[in-house]
Parts: structure tokens; sequence; C-alpha cells
């Protein structure tokens, strides 16, 4: 009999690429929950093209704690609940702080609420790596100090997870929260993918677009940093690794493996790699010169973050499976499907 679990955020890059790996790869039965603020709905019909299978969807802003309680209510059966929804670019963020704030945070707090009221006591969320902000060792562990987030996107993650690890103590929900570095890729038949419904901000979508003609060209933030090549430095993790840890995580719930209320895993391939050698493989991967320039940094951006993966290796027995030619052969195929849509 196939388990319930929710997604919020279901639509978006990571939770529709962590719908389908659930729908191809375990007896869960993945239930969306997404505005469509910021993706679109025609991921679920993606994943039924790919799958065969229709996932059960409500259209619903969660900061309407009405609208949120009736999925709760109608899902009691759920098992567990994954926590993608949230506004997410960095640079708007710090343009219009009060909105990352009052959404990012309101959602969360209706989520965590009517999870512990209908006994849905798994709960997985999706934070980030910016909350480390500017850190003084390489790689990043968890146990790296917190540094002043260096955006008020990055701060809400932060202030997140406190809300989380506040609530556990009073409640029954057992939570982990996923610490993820720098999603790229997409499904290996490139039938799905990262298709934000504004402007892309993140580097692969703004990489592929201006690739297919559909940006000019792609700005690099700065080659003065102090690192190999100059540009800043991440650790790029394809999608459906990401999809996979989420999964693993859910089951390490479940199976009661989990001795405290609250963990934090970081996810990273434990690799850092420079913005241009990131556009070199690219290159090389699509066979083409990609226009770019180099412009002046960036508000909000960090030198260089990369993960060591060590605990959640050993956690949830997970460990990443795509390499950064892999990440970027896939994130090319899908956006040559996505301009055939156009």
């Amino acid at each position: 009999m196939s388990k319930k679990v929710i997604v919020t955020g279901g639509c978006g890059y990571i939770g529709s690429h962590t719908i389908l790996e659930m729908i191809e790869n375990t007896d869960f039965e993945p239930i969306c929950i997404d505005n469509n603020i910021n993706s679109s709905p025609k991921a679920m019909d993606r994943i039924e093209k790919i799958t065969g299978k229709r996932v059960k969807h409500y259209a619903i802003d969660l900061c309407d704690a009405k609208a949120t309680e009736k999925v709760f209510k109608e899902n009691s059966d759920a098992v567990a609940i994954i926590h993608f929804a949230a506004l997410k670019a960095v640079g708007e963020s710090v343009e219009i702080p009060l909105e990352y704030y009052n959404n990012n945070l309101s959602s969360l707090s209706n989520v965590l609420r009517f999870t512990h009221q209908y006994g849905i006591d798994n709960f997985i969320f999706s934070s980030s790596c910016s909350l480390y902000g500017n850190v003084s060792e390489l790689p990043v562990s968890e146990e790296t100090p917190l540094n002043t987030p260096e955006s008020p996107y990055a701060n809400t993650k932060k202030i997140g997870e406190e809300i989380i690890q506040d609530y556990v103590k009073v409640s029954n929900v057992k939570a982990i929260s996923l610490r993820y570095f720098n999603p790229v890729g997409a499904h290996a038949s490139g039938l799905i993918g990262e298709d934000p419904i504004n402007k892309p901000n993140n580097l692969v979508p703004v990489v592929t677009a201006v690739a297919s003609g559909k940006m000019e060209k792609l700005t690099v933030f700065g080659d003065d940093y102090d690192t190999r090549d100059g540009s800043c430095i991440r650790d790029y993790i394809h999608v459906t690794d990401i999809a996979r840890a989420h999964i693993s995580a859910v089951n390490f719930l479940l199976e009661g493996k989990q001795e405290s209320n609250y963990d934090v895993l970081n996810l990273g391939t434990g690799n850092g790699v420079t913005v241009i050698e990131l556009i070199k493989a690219f290159e090389k991967v699509a066979q083409l010169k990609l226009n770019y320039v180099i412009g002046e940094r960036r508000g909000g951006d960090v030198v260089a973050v990369y993960s060591d993966n060590t605990k959640v290796s050993q956690y949830l027995q997970w460990t990443p499976e795509y390499g950064i030619e892999n990440m970027m052969e896939t994130a090319w195929k899908w956006q040559q499907n996505l301009n055939k849509e156009a």
C-alpha cells in the first residue's frame, strides 16, 4: 500500500524532481502543494508524461492558514512532509526583504502547526548552505559556525531552522534540515528541469538560456576573488541526487533511525567548482562557445563554499552519483526540449 508524502513547492525545480523520483523508485504517493508564483503547473504534466501517473496538486498559498489546514485535513493519513516551498532568489531578497520574511516564515509556521495537529510527525526541511555566510574553514561541515547570513533569503533559512528546532521540543514532530549547496542539472530524460516563471537568476538556467539564444549574454559577477581563477567557488550538485537524499531522509525518519528530534545534514558533492570552470564544462559537453562577460561583484555573494558530506553519507547511506559534466549535459538536454515547447 502506498504511503502519502506531502511535498510543498512540488511544482518547483527540486520538488518536481523529488516527486518524480518518488513515483519511479518508491511506494510513496506524493501530494503536491504549490501556488505556482514562481513555478509552472506544467511540471505535473511533465511528470505524468514520464511516469504515466497524475499527481494530486493543490494550488494554494501556504500563508493562507485556512486553505493549508484543508489540505492537511484531507491528507491526514500522510506519513511525512517535505517542505520546499519558499521564495529563493538571493538578489531579489535583498531588494524586497519583507516579502521574503513574510512568505518563507509564515508558510513554514502554518505547515509545522498542521503537521503536528494532524499527526504527520516526520518533517524534512529544504534548507541552504547560504546560511553559513562567508566561512573561515573549508570544506563546510555541520559543525562549521554559522556567520551572519549575506542575504534576507539566507536569513529566512537560518530562522526557519531555529523555528523547527524550537517546535520539535514541544511537539511529536521529528525533523531533518537538509542544507544543500547548488542544485543543477535535470532529469536524465531531459523532459523536466529548472523552469522558473520569472527571469532565471540561478547560474545554470542562465548558461543554457544564453547558449540557446534566449538571453544575449551571461555575466560572471566578479573575477577578482581570492580563488584559482578569480570567480566564486560553489559546490554544484545534481538535482536527482538531491531528490534521492530527500527520499532517504524520509525513510530514515520512518524507520525510527533518528536518535534526536532534530538533525542537520549538508548535501553536496564535497568538491568546489568555480563559475568559470562550470562554464568551461558546459562548453565542452555542448560543443559551443558561450557568450559571457565579467561584471562587478554582486551583493550577497560569498567567495567560496563547498561541503563536507561525511555526515549525510553516514546517516542516509547516500552518495552523489553525478559529476559536473553530466550535470551540464542534462541541463542542456532539458533546455533543448524546452525550446521545442516554445
